[in-house]
């Protein structure tokens, strides 16, 4: 039995302090400064009663979490899972912390979650739910304090109902409560594949500087989701030959080239990658071993591990998904000659667009897609090649120079305004 797994520490919140301190030590921070930076600044835990459809009442937790504000509001998606934890929103919001300040958007991180299985549950039951916990979190929520947005197993409805609840609320309409909405009730044009094309902006700068020519390139996704399965394509798009892809059911392969269109109506009409015509199955696990140029893990947390991290053959990891490496499979790729995209700059142009859909709400004043697409890409090469100055100046990897980045950037931020009162 392998125990290295067993001896890695996974939980997600001190994996992501554990990141900070060693920018912390890079930067050579006061304190003082590392007290304030490595804790949420607000953790709120709610009970949410909900209506089931056979007339019972079931009570769901959730939580919002605030981690550091000092460049602005709040910002972070809600997840819909059951395996969500307090500790797990603690991470993501103080991750959305730093991926703000990687790319330099006038953001603080956030985070929320329901401890809930919504593959189980009605629509009507989930507008119970999402309506409820909204009510809940109503009272640190606001488009000039936190910005919820779509996360795991949550999407443009379920901020409908956010940003409904809150408008009724507050008794106006709030459009710039919630980003990630349905266009007509103000959201952004390119919201929707914001992610992924966030990835294929910052592949495309790794395979310039790894020296890989992107067209003909072997790319292997994981987590075939709203990011996955959109990167998929735009890969594709680039040329690229994406020879597997999986989901939570399970992987498919076919080392000549996948038809990322034809995976996605088969997906879209079964629900999952199984039974696709023209591929062989292949797990998760090995999905992540395959010899390929570019792996997107795009599905959860601690995907590569110590465990597995020496099995790794891609050339570039881009990481569409938040938290998919451990620190101590970071050593390992790094000392094996992979070049890692780390999450808090791989996967900003969710939150990059985000924020652009956030102004056109609080302007009434909406952009062409066209548009938005040149903004996001100007923020995320510009964001890539800060990072890569970095990583050269420090002599250290892409996630040690991003947080370098990030980290340095919102200390002084803190620095400036100081300690109230």
């Amino acid at each position: 039995m392998d125990t290295t797994l067993v001896k890695e520490n996974l939980n997600p919140f001190e994996i992501a302090q554990q990141q900070f301190d060693n920018a912390a030590e890079h930067l050579k921070l006061e304190a003082w400064l590392r007290e304030v930076l490595r804790r949420p600044k607000r953790q709120l835990i709610v009970s949410i009663p909900t209506k089931m459809d056979d007339g019972s009442i079931r009570v769901f937790e959730g939580y919002r979490v605030q981690h550091n504000l000092a460049r602005g509001p709040a910002k972070g998606g809600i997840r819909y899972h059951p395996s969500v934890t307090l500790d797990e929103v603690k991470a993501l919001a103080s991750w959305m912390t730093w991926k703000c300040a990687t790319v330099n958007i006038p953001y603080g991180g956030g985070k929320g979650g329901v401890i809930c299985d919504p593959k189980r549950m009605s629509q009507q039951e989930l507008e119970n739910m999402t309506r409820r916990y909204a009510s809940e979190i109503s009272i640190i929520i606001g488009p000039e304090r936190d910005i919820p947005a779509p996360d795991v197993y949550t999407n443009p409805q379920t901020m409908a109902w956010i940003m409904d609840t809150y408008s009724m609320t507050v008794g106006s309409t709030q459009l710039g409560v919630v980003t990630g909405k349905p266009l007509q009730i103000g959201g952004s044009q390119g919201r929707g594949e914001a992610t992924a094309r966030g990835v294929q902006f910052v592949t495309r700068e790794a395979c310039r500087e790894k020296k890989i020519a992107l067209k003909g390139a072997r790319v292997a996704v994981q987590g075939f989701g709203n990011a996955g399965s959109v990167a998929a394509r735009l890969l594709s798009e680039d040329g690229a030959s994406v020879i597997a892809v999986s989901d939570s059911s399970g992987g498919i392969l076919n080392p000549k080239g996948l038809n990322i269109t034809a995976v996605q109506a088969h997906k879209g009409s079964t629900g999952s990658l199984r039974g696709f015509r023209d591929a062989d199955s292949i797990s998760n696990e090995r999905l992540l071993e395959l010899e390929c140029d570019v792996l997107v893990p795009a599905a959860l947390e601690n995907q590569i591990t110590q465990a597995n991290a020496g099995r790794v053959r891609a050339r570039i990891v881009a990481e569409a998904a938040n938290g998919p490496t451990t620190p101590g499979a970071d050593e390992i790729l790094h000392k094996n000659g992979v070049f890692t995209i780390p999450d808090i700059l791989a996967n900003a142009g969710g939150v990059t667009v985000s924020y652009f859909e956030w102004v056109q709400s609080l302007q009434a004043f909406f952009w062409e897609e066209a548009q938005v697409n040149h903004h996001l890409e100007k923020v995320m090469t510009r964001a890539f090649n800060e990072v890569l100055a970095i990583s050269r100046k420090f002599n250290v990897h892409m996630r040690a120079a991003a947080y370098i980045l990030a980290v340095g950037r919102v200390a002084e931020a803190t620095r400036i305004r100081g300690i109230y009162p």
